[in-house]
């Protein structure tokens, strides 16, 4: 109640507040006190300790300065981004022509290029006046898997013109026995220097092509042929008479007139019988190869029309062909 007694119009006594035992303790200090104050400490006003500021801020605020784009700088990454892809690409299509041409010396054979490769057979000598005129190499062409079979085909060939001149001097001793005989002379002239060019080019070139390059059209071509000249080693085998062929039939029917022309035309029978025999052979063993090589008809006559196509007389012929009816529609219209 002291507080309610007390007169508020009596003059009030100042009242200093720096005259505060505390406030006068912390200015009284000096310098020394004020220096050691630390506002961010725990433990008062007289503590020494301090917090590092990576303790006090986990995670402090970066301020990431802005990178004006300048056109130019962006059209000079541009270029420069332009230039490696142009020179990658460059190191791709020179590597990728290389690869071609490693691949045409391959086929090309001994390390030619196929602009560049020169006939080898027939070897003839160089002063002959008639020149090569196909590149065989088995080693460099064919595939190691194919190349016996391949050399078979061509003993076979060799072994077939054997034969066919075997039965032209047979032929020419029945001839001599008996004056009967000239046609048959005469057909085995016909079939030596018909049928051994004929071979080469109609069945053995094919299927020597078919195993260099895979080829389904060679292998169909082959086979078609070939067929053929099987049939007719047995018909040269059976030896009809007055056929050119000095066969079984031919050479029985001989030994009434000479002994010794029959036993010569025997031997011919028998060559031209071993050529049967191993015609059906080695034609199985070039099938069991085809179906290994994964050929098809299918892509026999693709490959077909594309050299059918490639041919510049037929690509003429056809744009020959395609002028006429154009004109001849103008014509009528």
């Amino acid at each position: 109640m002291s507080g309610f007694d007390s007169n508020p119009f009596v003059q009030s006594v100042d009242v200093n507040p720096f005259q505060d035992a505390s406030i006068a303790e912390a200015t009284s200090g000096g310098l020394e006190t004020r220096d050691e104050f630390n506002p961010f400490s725990g433990d008062g006003l007289g503590s020494s300790k301090t917090i590092p500021i990576s303790a006090a801020l986990s995670q402090p605020a970066v301020l990431q300065a802005s990178v004006e784009t300048n056109p130019k700088s962006v059209a000079a990454a541009g270029a420069a981004s332009l230039a490696k892809q142009q020179e990658e690409l460059e190191k791709k299509a020179a590597e990728l022509q290389r690869k071609e041409l490693d691949l045409q010396n391959l086929a090309a054979g001994r390390g030619l290029p196929l602009s560049e490769r020169v006939n080898n057979w027939p070897p003839v000598p160089r002063i002959c006046p008639i020149k090569p005129c196909f590149y065989q190499d088995f080693e460099e062409d064919i595939p190691e898997q194919y190349r016996k079979i391949c050399i078979r085909m061509y003993y076979l060939w060799v072994f077939h013109c054997v034969t066919l001149f075997l039965n032209v001097w047979a032929c020419l001793a029945s001839f001599i026995t008996d004056s009967g005989n000239g046609v048959d002379f005469g057909l085995s002239i016909l079939w030596f220097f018909l049928f051994s060019p004929v071979a080469f080019i109609c069945w053995y070139r094919p299927v020597y092509k078919a195993f260099r390059s895979d080829s389904s059209f060679s292998f169909f071509f082959f086979f078609f042929v070939f067929f053929f000249q099987v049939a007719v080693y047995i018909i040269q085998t059976v030896g009809i008479p007055n056929w050119g062929n000095s066969g079984w039939i031919s050479s029985i029917s001989m030994i009434r007139v000479s002994v010794a022309v029959a036993v010569v035309m025997m031997v011919v029978a028998g060559f031209f019988t071993v050529n049967a025999v191993l015609a059906v052979i080695l034609l199985k063993m070039v099938h069991s190869k085809y179906r290994n090589t994964g050929a098809s008809f299918t892509k026999a006559q693709t490959e077909f029309s594309q050299e059918v196509m490639a041919n510049r007389s037929v690509q003429s012929a056809t744009a020959s062909a395609a002028t006429s009816a154009a004109q001849g529609m103008f014509q009528r219209n």
